[in-house]
């Protein structure tokens, strides 16, 4: 296997696990420890995962951020940004969840993970497992039609009650957000382009 792609198996697991162990990882890819440390050092570099007490795990995204949306090109929304990471590593940062559909419909087969964050407990999470909220009655000042992102469809859902709009699945999700904009639905967002 060569680094390139044992990257991005660990950024796989690293996204269904949050975290893992050097010697586990070692022992997952049959290869040294010296090995898997030449092998997360760009993955460190480019700050998408960081060292912790056990391991590595999924780089946060970071708050403070005065770097503008690769999509919108809108200075960035700490309440709920997205963050995608390519098969060759590049890192992409959006200001909110209708930026980073729209970007993943346009790069899908160059993308290797997708991130965001759920809206209530500010925690990263990945996208293609997150609940999406459309059409709510609550805005965060960012791309139109907003979307909220929740890990939970209970959440989602109880959220829903009180502010309105619908609960959509990942694909669902960019589904109706290309579909709306495509259609006579307007956006916010700076980009004028058709998708």
């Amino acid at each position: 296997m060569l680094p390139i792609e044992r990257r991005q198996q660990l950024l796989k697991w690293l996204n269904q696990e949050g975290s893992l162990a050097i010697t586990e990882i070692s022992n997952r890819l049959k290869v040294s420890e010296m090995t898997v440390y030449r092998d997360i050092k760009p993955l460190l570099d480019e700050k998408v995962v960081i060292k912790t007490s056990r391991g590595i795990s999924l780089a946060p995204i970071l708050n403070g951020s005065s770097n503008s949306c690769s999509y919108c090109l809108k200075e960035m929304n700490n309440r709920h940004p997205v963050q995608i990471i390519t098969y060759d590593l590049r890192v992409e940062q959006l200001c909110c969840p209708h930026c980073g559909l729209l970007r993943y419909k346009d790069i899908e087969k160059d993308v290797s993970q997708i991130i965001c964050r759920d809206f209530l407990q500010n925690s990263t999470i990945s996208a293609k497992i997150a609940y999406y909220l459309m059409d709510a009655d609550f805005n965060l000042n960012c791309c139109q039609p907003q979307v909220l992102t929740f890990e939970s469809l209970k959440q989602a859902e109880q959220f829903q009650k009180g502010f309105g709009g619908v609960v959509l699945l990942f694909e669902e999700a960019i589904t109706e957000i290309h579909k709306r904009m495509n259609g006579s639905t307007g956006c916010s967002c700076k980009k004028d382009s058709t998708i």
